[in-house]
């Protein structure tokens, strides 16, 4: 006869900024909520791999996941901070068009913002940025007076003390390698999961939330019982970083006229002040996370078109992130994908896929709408 398996009412796959947020969100609800992370620590992959921007919400489809979840989950997340004393700064963003040919774009980009309820937003001439940052170079530009930084690690942090307040455990190194999604009468529907690490062991859960970024695609196909055809394809889009040596002479984040695949090689600093330049968009098969000096060069070129005074030399190799999307090269953008019991076609499963760009941003909101779809 089978030892009996220890149980827990809700597990959430995934301690990074989004997986942290949902479990916060389901703990505070009422539920009991135990959080499972492979990494030695939270946020180790994509939530401590971007540029921890807190965003408007200018770039993304109306009525899209992406721009709802990102105008409410920054309305918030300043709240929040505010609240709970997490670093941030409101320092604003220029998007700008280096030639005549982008303001188009650029006044397709802000009607967009403002169809997406974002505040603060407006097209400012070229004698306008030139006082707001005499350096820029550009014809006009897009101010966003909302958009901000905030100190990534601090924010998982609070979510993190949130849930375990709440009465949440997080347990990291402890990789679910395996599971069986119950359905019949005899289990009454409930998840099976084997974990890994150091202490292996066997868990049985009623509800179970995929939020483990790059993995989340592993994790459903680990799921005897799941329907494969709700799994969809996973492409990974790596993003590389160069730091600047020196300072530089900007007060707000400074961005392109976007590009199709990403946001253009942008400057954004931390709140130390540390100024940074990408990402860039490279399509890969695998996750590695080593920067190439050899595209630096492209990075000159890009950021020269907006700063020509960048100094040669003046750049390093930083980091990488890759960006888990359900989308390949030469597609359309898609949203977020967040499967409720409805799409994964099982009553205690709730699967997320494709939550890059602006998750961190979203996250809040993104927790809230986990919680609705189950409680």
């Amino acid at each position: 006869m089978d030892a009996p398996l220890d149980k827990v009412d809700t597990t959430v796959v995934g301690a990074g900024v989004v997986g942290l947020a949902i479990a916060r969100a389901l703990a505070q609800a009422g539920r009991e909520v135990l959080v499972l992370e492979r990494g030695s620590g939270i946020g180790q992959e994509t939530s401590s791999r971007n540029s921890e921007v807190i965003h408007a919400g200018l770039y993304y489809p109306t009525d899209s996941l992406r721009a709802k979840f990102c105008v409410e989950g920054r309305r918030a997340l300043y709240h929040y901070c505010e609240e709970r004393g997490v670093p941030y700064s409101r320092c604003g963003k220029l998007v700008v068009a280096a030639n005549d040919e982008e303001v188009t774009a650029l006044e397709a980009l802000h009607r967009r913002a403002l169809a997406n309820g974002v505040e603060d937003v407006e097209l400012i001439d070229r004698s306008r940025l030139e006082d707001l940052e005499p350096s820029l170079t550009g014809t006009r530009a897009l101010h966003s007076g909302s958009t901000g930084i905030v100190d990534g690690h601090a924010l998982m942090l609070a979510y993190q003390g949130d849930a375990e307040s709440a009465g949440a455990l997080v347990q990291c190194g402890a990789p679910v390698v395996g599971g069986t999604l119950g359905g019949g009468a005899s289990d009454g529907g409930a998840i099976r999961l084997r974990i890994g690490g150091a202490d292996p062991t066997e868990i049985e859960t009623s509800l179970l939330v995929n939020a483990a970024g790059l993995g989340a695609w592993d994790l459903s196909r680990t799921l005897a019982g799941l329907d494969p055809s709700t799994i969809p394809p996973r492409h990974l889009a790596k993003g590389c970083y160069f730091s600047l040596t020196g300072r530089a002479p900007f007060r707000h984040l400074i961005y392109p006229v976007p590009p199709e695949g990403g946001l253009g090689t942008h400057l954004t600093f931390d709140l130390g002040g540390q100024v940074r330049f990408g990402p860039d968009v490279e399509w890969v098969d695998e996750v590695d996370y080593r920067v190439d000096p050899g595209r630096g060069a492209a990075f000159y070129a890009a950021i020269r078109r907006y700063w020509p005074g960048l100094p040669d030399g003046s750049l390093e190799p930083d980091y990488a992130g890759i960006r888990p999307r359900t989308y390949g090269p030469g597609e359309p953008a898609a949203d977020f994908v967040i499967q409720g019991p409805r799409e994964t076609g099982h009553r205690g499963y709730v699967a997320l896929y494709g939550i890059d760009s602006p998750g961190l941003t979203s996250s809040l909101a993104i927790g809230d709408y986990v919680a609705r779809l189950v409680i």
